[in-house]
Protein backbone atom coordinates (compact mmCIF):
# COMPACT_ATOMS: atom_id res chain seq x y z
CA UNK A 1 0.00 0.00 0.00
CA UNK A 2 1.34 3.55 -0.69
CA UNK A 3 2.83 5.44 2.65
CA UNK A 4 0.60 7.10 3.89
CA UNK A 5 1.36 11.25 3.44
CA UNK A 6 3.22 10.22 0.21
CA UNK A 7 0.27 11.47 -1.78
CA UNK A 8 -1.29 15.55 -0.15
CA UNK A 9 -4.98 14.45 0.36
CA UNK A 10 -6.05 18.07 1.63
CA UNK A 11 -6.76 20.52 -0.90
CA UNK A 12 -5.76 24.44 -1.18
CA UNK A 13 -7.53 27.17 -2.59
CA UNK A 14 -5.73 29.86 -3.32
CA UNK A 15 -7.05 33.75 -3.88
CA UNK A 16 -6.01 35.42 -6.66
CA UNK A 17 -4.62 39.03 -7.06
CA UNK A 18 -1.93 40.88 -8.02
CA UNK A 19 0.61 39.11 -6.03
CA UNK A 20 0.42 36.16 -7.91
CA UNK A 21 -1.72 36.64 -11.13
CA UNK A 22 1.35 35.88 -13.86
CA UNK A 23 2.10 33.47 -11.39
CA UNK A 24 -0.65 30.83 -11.82
CA UNK A 25 1.40 28.18 -13.42
CA UNK A 26 4.11 28.26 -10.73
CA UNK A 27 0.86 27.65 -8.53
CA UNK A 28 -0.45 25.03 -9.85
CA UNK A 29 2.57 23.07 -10.52
CA UNK A 30 2.90 23.61 -6.29
CA UNK A 31 -0.64 22.03 -5.56
CA UNK A 32 -3.10 24.51 -6.09
CA UNK A 33 -6.62 22.66 -6.76
CA UNK A 34 -8.63 25.73 -7.01
CA UNK A 35 -8.54 29.17 -7.32
CA UNK A 36 -10.20 32.04 -5.61
CA UNK A 37 -11.59 34.53 -7.67
CA UNK A 38 -12.80 37.63 -4.48
CA UNK A 39 -15.50 39.54 -6.56
CA UNK A 40 -14.86 42.55 -4.11
CA UNK A 41 -11.42 43.82 -6.19
CA UNK A 42 -10.93 43.83 -9.32
CA UNK A 43 -12.78 44.67 -12.83
CA UNK A 44 -14.45 42.13 -14.60
CA UNK A 45 -11.61 42.49 -17.77
CA UNK A 46 -9.28 41.14 -15.30
CA UNK A 47 -11.27 38.66 -13.64
CA UNK A 48 -12.13 36.96 -17.13
CA UNK A 49 -8.33 37.07 -18.05
CA UNK A 50 -7.81 34.87 -14.73
CA UNK A 51 -10.77 32.48 -15.78
CA UNK A 52 -8.95 32.03 -19.67
CA UNK A 53 -5.37 31.89 -18.03
CA UNK A 54 -6.13 29.22 -15.35
CA UNK A 55 -8.20 27.16 -18.29
CA UNK A 56 -5.21 27.33 -19.95
CA UNK A 57 -2.85 25.76 -17.69
CA UNK A 58 -5.06 23.58 -16.88
CA UNK A 59 -5.20 22.03 -20.37
CA UNK A 60 -1.76 21.97 -21.03
CA UNK A 61 -0.59 20.76 -17.67
CA UNK A 62 -3.44 18.11 -18.21
CA UNK A 63 -4.23 18.89 -14.28
CA UNK A 64 -8.08 19.50 -13.16
CA UNK A 65 -8.09 23.02 -11.19
CA UNK A 66 -11.50 24.63 -10.31
CA UNK A 67 -12.40 28.11 -10.29
CA UNK A 68 -14.17 29.69 -7.25
CA UNK A 69 -15.85 33.11 -8.10
CA UNK A 70 -16.55 34.68 -3.67
CA UNK A 71 -19.62 37.20 -3.49
CA UNK A 72 -18.62 40.07 -1.42
CA UNK A 73 -22.65 39.90 -0.04
CA UNK A 74 -23.55 43.06 1.94
CA UNK A 75 -20.52 44.02 3.39
CA UNK A 76 -20.96 47.01 5.13
CA UNK A 77 -17.92 49.71 5.84
CA UNK A 78 -17.43 53.27 6.46
CA UNK A 79 -17.75 56.00 4.19
CA UNK A 80 -15.33 58.41 3.36
CA UNK A 81 -14.27 60.46 6.85
CA UNK A 82 -14.09 64.10 6.50
CA UNK A 83 -11.06 63.71 8.47
CA UNK A 84 -8.42 60.51 7.42
CA UNK A 85 -7.25 58.92 9.23
CA UNK A 86 -8.99 59.96 12.49
CA UNK A 87 -7.97 59.34 15.73
CA UNK A 88 -10.17 58.14 18.87
CA UNK A 89 -9.24 58.30 22.07
CA UNK A 90 -11.01 56.04 24.54
CA UNK A 91 -14.39 57.54 26.09
CA UNK A 92 -14.40 59.73 22.69
CA UNK A 93 -17.50 60.03 20.86
CA UNK A 94 -18.68 60.61 17.75
CA UNK A 95 -21.82 60.61 15.85
CA UNK A 96 -22.80 57.94 13.17
CA UNK A 97 -25.12 59.63 11.08
CA UNK A 98 -27.25 59.20 7.63
CA UNK A 99 -25.99 59.81 3.77
CA UNK A 100 -22.08 59.43 2.70
CA UNK A 101 -20.99 63.03 3.27
CA UNK A 102 -19.64 63.83 6.57
CA UNK A 103 -20.42 67.54 7.58
CA UNK A 104 -17.71 67.65 11.15
CA UNK A 105 -14.78 65.39 12.11
CA UNK A 106 -16.60 63.62 14.19
CA UNK A 107 -18.91 62.14 12.19
CA UNK A 108 -19.27 58.75 10.68
CA UNK A 109 -21.00 57.57 7.68
CA UNK A 110 -21.95 54.23 6.45
CA UNK A 111 -22.52 52.37 2.96
CA UNK A 112 -25.24 50.74 4.29
CA UNK A 113 -28.20 53.57 5.59
CA UNK A 114 -30.25 51.10 7.09
CA UNK A 115 -27.67 50.19 10.09
CA UNK A 116 -29.35 53.26 11.98
CA UNK A 117 -32.73 51.50 12.35
CA UNK A 118 -31.17 48.12 13.55
CA UNK A 119 -29.17 49.08 16.21
CA UNK A 120 -29.75 49.80 19.72
CA UNK A 121 -28.28 51.45 22.38
CA UNK A 122 -25.91 48.99 23.90
CA UNK A 123 -25.00 47.48 20.36
CA UNK A 124 -21.00 47.62 19.70
CA UNK A 125 -20.02 48.02 16.46
CA UNK A 126 -16.65 46.67 15.57
CA UNK A 127 -14.81 48.53 12.82
CA UNK A 128 -11.39 47.73 10.57
CA UNK A 129 -11.56 44.23 11.55
CA UNK A 130 -12.43 44.41 15.31
CA UNK A 131 -9.38 46.55 15.82
CA UNK A 132 -12.20 49.76 16.77
CA UNK A 133 -14.57 48.76 18.89
CA UNK A 134 -17.16 51.40 19.48
CA UNK A 135 -20.39 51.05 21.56
CA UNK A 136 -23.75 52.95 21.21
CA UNK A 137 -24.65 54.80 23.72
CA UNK A 138 -27.43 56.95 22.79
CA UNK A 139 -29.88 57.04 19.47
CA UNK A 140 -31.25 60.21 18.06
CA UNK A 141 -34.00 60.66 15.32
CA UNK A 142 -30.68 60.26 11.78
CA UNK A 143 -27.81 59.79 14.19
CA UNK A 144 -26.26 57.22 16.75
CA UNK A 145 -24.05 58.14 19.22
CA UNK A 146 -20.57 55.77 19.36
CA UNK A 147 -18.29 55.77 22.22
CA UNK A 148 -15.08 54.87 21.69
CA UNK A 149 -13.71 51.67 24.44
CA UNK A 150 -10.15 52.17 23.08
CA UNK A 151 -7.20 54.31 21.86
CA UNK A 152 -7.49 53.86 18.21
CA UNK A 153 -7.09 54.79 14.77
CA UNK A 154 -10.29 54.82 11.73
CA UNK A 155 -9.81 55.29 8.01
CA UNK A 156 -11.98 55.62 5.45
CA UNK A 157 -13.97 52.68 4.00
CA UNK A 158 -13.09 50.23 6.77
CA UNK A 159 -15.41 47.67 7.29
CA UNK A 160 -18.11 47.16 10.28
CA UNK A 161 -18.97 44.64 11.92
CA UNK A 162 -22.08 44.45 14.15
CA UNK A 163 -22.37 41.18 16.25
CA UNK A 164 -25.38 40.39 17.58
CA UNK A 165 -27.61 42.65 15.34
CA UNK A 166 -30.09 41.98 13.30
CA UNK A 167 -29.84 43.89 9.91
CA UNK A 168 -32.38 44.12 7.55
CA UNK A 169 -30.22 44.10 4.59
CA UNK A 170 -30.68 41.70 1.79
CA UNK A 171 -27.82 38.74 1.62
CA UNK A 172 -27.93 38.48 -2.03
CA UNK A 173 -27.27 42.20 -3.15
CA UNK A 174 -27.62 43.23 -7.27
CA UNK A 175 -23.61 43.15 -7.39
CA UNK A 176 -24.01 39.68 -6.17
CA UNK A 177 -26.91 38.39 -8.94
CA UNK A 178 -24.93 40.44 -11.83
CA UNK A 179 -21.94 38.71 -10.92
CA UNK A 180 -23.01 34.92 -10.02
CA UNK A 181 -24.73 35.49 -13.61
CA UNK A 182 -21.55 36.26 -14.80
CA UNK A 183 -19.92 33.20 -13.50
CA UNK A 184 -22.71 31.23 -14.52
CA UNK A 185 -22.04 32.48 -18.19
CA UNK A 186 -18.33 31.63 -17.41
CA UNK A 187 -19.11 27.89 -16.53
CA UNK A 188 -17.28 28.42 -13.12
CA UNK A 189 -17.07 25.55 -11.10
CA UNK A 190 -18.16 27.41 -7.08
CA UNK A 191 -19.62 30.03 -6.49
CA UNK A 192 -19.02 30.97 -2.36
CA UNK A 193 -21.81 33.40 -0.90
CA UNK A 194 -20.68 35.58 2.09
CA UNK A 195 -22.44 36.40 4.80
CA UNK A 196 -25.57 33.43 5.26
CA UNK A 197 -27.87 34.00 7.72
CA UNK A 198 -29.84 31.19 6.45
CA UNK A 199 -30.79 28.45 4.19
CA UNK A 200 -33.33 31.18 2.68
CA UNK A 201 -30.10 32.89 1.42
CA UNK A 202 -28.61 29.91 -0.20
CA UNK A 203 -32.19 28.80 -2.08
CA UNK A 204 -32.28 32.44 -3.04
CA UNK A 205 -29.01 32.18 -5.25
CA UNK A 206 -29.62 28.37 -6.03
CA UNK A 207 -32.86 29.49 -7.98
CA UNK A 208 -30.86 32.27 -9.43
CA UNK A 209 -27.77 30.10 -10.64
CA UNK A 210 -30.95 27.74 -12.21
CA UNK A 211 -32.63 30.66 -13.92
CA UNK A 212 -28.86 31.20 -15.66
CA UNK A 213 -28.88 28.02 -16.23
CA UNK A 214 -26.03 27.16 -14.30
CA UNK A 215 -24.48 24.37 -13.14
CA UNK A 216 -22.15 25.81 -10.68
CA UNK A 217 -22.29 24.22 -6.87
CA UNK A 218 -22.88 26.61 -4.26
CA UNK A 219 -20.28 27.33 -1.03
CA UNK A 220 -22.27 28.86 2.42
CA UNK A 221 -19.47 31.09 4.16
CA UNK A 222 -20.30 30.95 7.43
CA UNK A 223 -19.03 34.18 9.53
CA UNK A 224 -22.46 35.45 10.66
CA UNK A 225 -23.81 34.54 14.56
CA UNK A 226 -27.07 33.96 13.22
CA UNK A 227 -25.87 31.24 10.93
CA UNK A 228 -24.34 29.36 13.57
CA UNK A 229 -28.02 28.49 14.95
CA UNK A 230 -28.95 26.82 11.89
CA UNK A 231 -25.76 25.55 10.64
CA UNK A 232 -27.38 21.91 9.62
CA UNK A 233 -29.81 23.82 7.44
CA UNK A 234 -27.96 25.66 6.02
CA UNK A 235 -24.96 22.66 5.17
CA UNK A 236 -28.16 20.52 3.75
CA UNK A 237 -28.92 23.72 1.36
CA UNK A 238 -25.23 23.89 -0.40
CA UNK A 239 -22.87 21.94 -1.78
CA UNK A 240 -20.02 23.14 0.75
CA UNK A 241 -19.61 25.14 3.64
CA UNK A 242 -16.50 27.70 4.25
CA UNK A 243 -15.22 28.82 7.51
CA UNK A 244 -15.16 32.20 7.19
CA UNK A 245 -12.98 33.09 10.22
CA UNK A 246 -12.51 36.63 9.53
CA UNK A 247 -15.69 38.08 9.94
CA UNK A 248 -16.69 35.15 12.14
CA UNK A 249 -14.64 36.20 14.79
CA UNK A 250 -15.81 39.98 14.89
CA UNK A 251 -19.22 37.82 14.89
CA UNK A 252 -18.84 35.97 17.59
CA UNK A 253 -16.02 35.76 20.77
CA UNK A 254 -12.62 34.93 18.92
CA UNK A 255 -11.81 32.50 21.92
CA UNK A 256 -14.85 30.63 21.01
CA UNK A 257 -13.65 30.70 17.03
CA UNK A 258 -11.83 27.23 17.33
CA UNK A 259 -14.65 25.30 18.54
CA UNK A 260 -17.30 26.84 16.27
CA UNK A 261 -14.65 25.71 13.45
CA UNK A 262 -14.38 21.92 14.99
CA UNK A 263 -18.39 22.44 14.80
CA UNK A 264 -19.17 23.06 11.48
CA UNK A 265 -16.11 20.51 10.47
CA UNK A 266 -17.61 18.20 12.60
CA UNK A 267 -21.43 18.68 10.39
CA UNK A 268 -20.31 18.60 7.33
CA UNK A 269 -18.63 15.68 7.31
CA UNK A 270 -21.52 14.04 8.73
CA UNK A 271 -23.74 15.76 6.25
CA UNK A 272 -20.81 14.70 3.37
CA UNK A 273 -20.58 18.33 2.00
CA UNK A 274 -16.84 19.57 1.63
CA UNK A 275 -15.70 22.55 3.99
CA UNK A 276 -13.04 24.99 3.57
CA UNK A 277 -11.09 26.39 6.34
CA UNK A 278 -9.71 30.45 5.54
CA UNK A 279 -8.50 33.03 6.30
CA UNK A 280 -5.13 34.31 8.07
CA UNK A 281 -3.61 30.08 7.74
CA UNK A 282 -0.41 31.93 6.95
CA UNK A 283 -0.84 35.13 7.64
CA UNK A 284 2.58 36.26 8.27
CA UNK A 285 4.18 34.96 4.80
CA UNK A 286 2.52 37.64 3.55
CA UNK A 287 5.83 39.77 4.17
CA UNK A 288 7.77 37.10 5.74
CA UNK A 289 9.38 33.86 3.80
CA UNK A 290 8.80 31.35 6.94
CA UNK A 291 5.42 31.32 9.32
CA UNK A 292 4.87 31.04 12.83
CA UNK A 293 5.03 28.18 14.44
CA UNK A 294 1.17 28.88 15.81
CA UNK A 295 0.16 29.10 11.93
CA UNK A 296 1.89 25.74 11.08
CA UNK A 297 0.01 24.06 13.51
CA UNK A 298 -3.36 26.05 12.82
CA UNK A 299 -3.20 25.02 9.16
CA UNK A 300 -2.21 21.32 10.75
CA UNK A 301 -4.88 21.47 13.24
CA UNK A 302 -7.70 21.92 10.49
CA UNK A 303 -5.98 18.91 8.75
CA UNK A 304 -6.69 17.56 11.97
CA UNK A 305 -10.15 18.18 11.77
CA UNK A 306 -10.96 16.70 9.00
CA UNK A 307 -11.44 20.07 6.36
CA UNK A 308 -11.68 19.02 2.95
CA UNK A 309 -9.46 22.10 2.02
CA UNK A 310 -7.83 25.23 3.68
CA UNK A 311 -7.66 28.76 1.75
CA UNK A 312 -4.93 31.24 1.29
CA UNK A 313 -5.83 34.92 1.48
CA UNK A 314 -3.50 37.90 1.19
CA UNK A 315 -0.83 35.19 1.25
CA UNK A 316 -1.37 34.44 -2.53
CA UNK A 317 -3.37 37.99 -3.60
CA UNK A 318 -1.20 40.51 -2.10
CA UNK A 319 1.03 38.94 -0.29
CA UNK A 320 5.58 38.79 -1.22
CA UNK A 321 5.68 35.18 -0.79
CA UNK A 322 2.64 33.61 -2.75
CA UNK A 323 4.62 30.76 -4.32
CA UNK A 324 6.47 30.00 -0.74
CA UNK A 325 3.08 29.86 0.87
CA UNK A 326 1.84 27.41 -0.97
CA UNK A 327 4.45 25.15 -0.65
CA UNK A 328 4.82 25.92 2.88
CA UNK A 329 1.06 24.45 3.42
CA UNK A 330 1.38 21.46 0.97
CA UNK A 331 4.48 20.60 3.50
CA UNK A 332 2.34 20.92 6.62
CA UNK A 333 -0.64 19.10 5.18
CA UNK A 334 1.83 16.30 3.59
CA UNK A 335 2.75 16.19 7.22
CA UNK A 336 -0.25 15.93 9.07
CA UNK A 337 -1.85 14.01 7.20
CA UNK A 338 0.22 11.06 8.63
CA UNK A 339 -2.32 10.68 11.39
CA UNK A 340 -4.85 11.36 9.69
CA UNK A 341 -5.43 9.03 6.47
CA UNK A 342 -6.58 6.18 8.72
CA UNK A 343 -9.50 8.38 9.89
CA UNK A 344 -12.90 6.27 9.93
CA UNK A 345 -15.98 7.83 8.68
CA UNK A 346 -17.61 10.44 11.57
CA UNK A 347 -20.56 8.75 13.82
CA UNK A 348 -24.13 8.83 12.66
CA UNK A 349 -25.85 8.53 9.51
CA UNK A 350 -24.62 10.58 6.41
CA UNK A 351 -26.92 12.50 4.37
CA UNK A 352 -26.05 12.71 0.77
CA UNK A 353 -29.55 13.66 -1.14
CA UNK A 354 -27.82 13.12 -4.53
CA UNK A 355 -26.39 9.35 -3.46
CA UNK A 356 -28.79 6.42 -3.91
CA UNK A 357 -28.90 3.94 -0.77
CA UNK A 358 -27.75 1.54 -2.66
CA UNK A 359 -24.58 3.62 -3.56
CA UNK A 360 -24.24 5.01 -0.20
CA UNK A 361 -24.01 1.14 1.22
CA UNK A 362 -21.67 0.05 -1.70
CA UNK A 363 -19.34 2.64 -0.81
CA UNK A 364 -19.61 2.03 2.82
CA UNK A 365 -18.14 -1.69 1.98
CA UNK A 366 -16.04 -0.46 -0.42
CA UNK A 367 -13.13 0.85 1.85
CA UNK A 368 -13.28 -2.53 3.86
CA UNK A 369 -12.68 -4.61 0.35
CA UNK A 370 -9.83 -2.23 -0.55
CA UNK A 371 -7.99 -2.47 3.09
CA UNK A 372 -8.24 -6.26 3.16
CA UNK A 373 -6.99 -6.78 -0.90
CA UNK A 374 -4.32 -3.88 0.35
CA UNK A 375 -5.54 -2.28 -2.50
CA UNK A 376 -3.54 0.63 -4.42
CA UNK A 377 -6.15 2.14 -5.74
CA UNK A 378 -10.44 2.81 -5.52
CA UNK A 379 -11.13 4.19 -8.72
CA UNK A 380 -14.76 5.83 -8.66
CA UNK A 381 -17.01 6.31 -11.73
CA UNK A 382 -19.15 9.10 -11.43
CA UNK A 383 -21.54 11.26 -13.45
CA UNK A 384 -22.31 14.28 -11.02
CA UNK A 385 -19.24 13.78 -8.64
CA UNK A 386 -21.70 12.79 -6.00
CA UNK A 387 -20.58 9.39 -5.69
CA UNK A 388 -16.77 10.17 -5.40
CA UNK A 389 -17.93 13.17 -2.86
CA UNK A 390 -19.52 10.38 -0.68
CA UNK A 391 -15.65 8.53 -0.74
CA UNK A 392 -13.91 11.55 0.09
CA UNK A 393 -16.41 11.52 3.41
CA UNK A 394 -14.89 7.94 4.37
CA UNK A 395 -10.78 9.37 4.89
CA UNK A 396 -9.91 5.60 3.66
CA UNK A 397 -6.15 5.29 3.40
CA UNK A 398 -6.26 4.28 -0.05
CA UNK A 399 -5.79 6.86 -3.00
CA UNK A 400 -9.31 7.43 -4.66
CA UNK A 401 -9.63 8.32 -8.50
CA UNK A 402 -12.65 10.01 -9.31
CA UNK A 403 -13.55 9.56 -12.97
CA UNK A 404 -16.14 11.48 -14.92
CA UNK A 405 -17.03 11.93 -18.69
CA UNK A 406 -17.93 15.67 -17.70
CA UNK A 407 -15.12 17.94 -17.65
CA UNK A 408 -17.03 20.58 -15.51
CA UNK A 409 -17.50 17.16 -12.78
CA UNK A 410 -13.27 16.68 -12.87
CA UNK A 411 -12.68 19.91 -12.16
CA UNK A 412 -15.16 20.02 -9.72
CA UNK A 413 -14.15 16.84 -7.67
CA UNK A 414 -10.45 19.29 -7.59
CA UNK A 415 -12.07 20.34 -4.35
CA UNK A 416 -12.71 16.72 -2.67
CA UNK A 417 -10.36 15.70 0.11
CA UNK A 418 -8.21 12.91 -0.92
CA UNK A 419 -9.97 12.45 -4.06
CA UNK A 420 -7.60 12.79 -7.70
CA UNK A 421 -9.82 13.70 -10.50
CA UNK A 422 -9.05 12.20 -13.73
CA UNK A 423 -11.36 12.55 -17.45
CA UNK A 424 -12.72 8.80 -17.89
CA UNK A 425 -11.61 7.40 -20.96
CA UNK A 426 -14.70 7.46 -24.20
CA UNK A 427 -15.62 3.76 -23.36
CA UNK A 428 -18.74 1.65 -22.56
CA UNK A 429 -17.31 -0.98 -22.50
CA UNK A 430 -16.46 -1.73 -18.56
CA UNK A 431 -13.64 -4.79 -19.20
CA UNK A 432 -11.79 -1.64 -21.90
CA UNK A 433 -12.39 0.87 -19.09
CA UNK A 434 -10.73 -1.28 -16.30
CA UNK A 435 -8.03 -1.63 -18.68
CA UNK A 436 -7.31 1.58 -19.94
CA UNK A 437 -7.40 2.60 -16.33
CA UNK A 438 -4.92 0.26 -15.25
CA UNK A 439 -2.54 1.24 -18.19
CA UNK A 440 -2.63 4.87 -17.10
CA UNK A 441 -1.89 3.68 -13.17
CA UNK A 442 0.68 1.60 -14.70
CA UNK A 443 2.41 4.46 -16.64
CA UNK A 444 2.25 6.56 -13.91
CA UNK A 445 4.02 4.32 -11.61
CA UNK A 446 1.16 3.88 -9.16
CA UNK A 447 0.47 -0.05 -9.87
CA UNK A 448 3.12 -3.06 -10.58
CA UNK A 449 2.57 -6.37 -11.51
CA UNK A 450 0.30 -8.39 -8.33
CA UNK A 451 -1.33 -4.72 -7.33
CA UNK A 452 -5.21 -4.84 -7.04
CA UNK A 453 -6.73 -1.78 -7.93
CA UNK A 454 -10.53 -2.02 -6.97
CA UNK A 455 -13.58 -0.25 -9.25
CA UNK A 456 -16.73 1.02 -8.08
CA UNK A 457 -19.20 0.89 -11.21
CA UNK A 458 -22.98 0.61 -12.02
CA UNK A 459 -24.59 -2.38 -13.51
CA UNK A 460 -27.99 -0.64 -14.75
CA UNK A 461 -30.01 -3.07 -12.29
CA UNK A 462 -30.52 0.37 -10.13
CA UNK A 463 -30.92 3.19 -12.02
CA UNK A 464 -28.09 5.89 -11.36
CA UNK A 465 -26.66 3.93 -8.32
CA UNK A 466 -23.59 2.42 -8.14
CA UNK A 467 -23.49 -1.24 -7.00
CA UNK A 468 -21.01 -3.06 -8.78
CA UNK A 469 -17.35 -3.28 -7.05
CA UNK A 470 -15.09 -4.93 -9.30
CA UNK A 471 -11.73 -6.27 -7.58
CA UNK A 472 -8.97 -6.31 -10.21
CA UNK A 473 -5.29 -7.70 -10.00
CA UNK A 474 -2.51 -6.05 -12.21
CA UNK A 475 -1.46 -8.87 -14.09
Amino acid sequence: MEPSGAVVRTKIVATVGPACRHRLDELVREGVDVFRINMAHGSRSEHDEIIDTVREIAARRDVPVAILVDLAGPKIRLGELYQDPLTLRQGQRVRLVRGLAPKRPDELTSTYEGLLDDIARGDRLLLADGSVPLRVVELEADAAILEAEQDSVLRSRQGIGAPGVRLSISTLTEADRRHAEWAVERGVEYISLSFVRSADDMHALRSLVGESGGRCHLIAKIEKHEALTQLEAIAEASDGVMVARGDLGIEIDVAETPVVQKRIIGICRRLGRPVIVATEMLDSMRHAVRPTRAEVSDVANAVLDGADACMLSGETAIGDYPLEAVQTMNRIMRSTERLVVDARPPDGPGCLSDVKPVTAAVLEGTGIIASRVFARLIVVLTRSGATARWMSRQRHPVPVIGMSHDPAVVRRMALYWGVEPRTSPETDDEVAFRQDVIEWARREGRVESGDCVVFVTGTGVVSEAHNAVFVQEVS
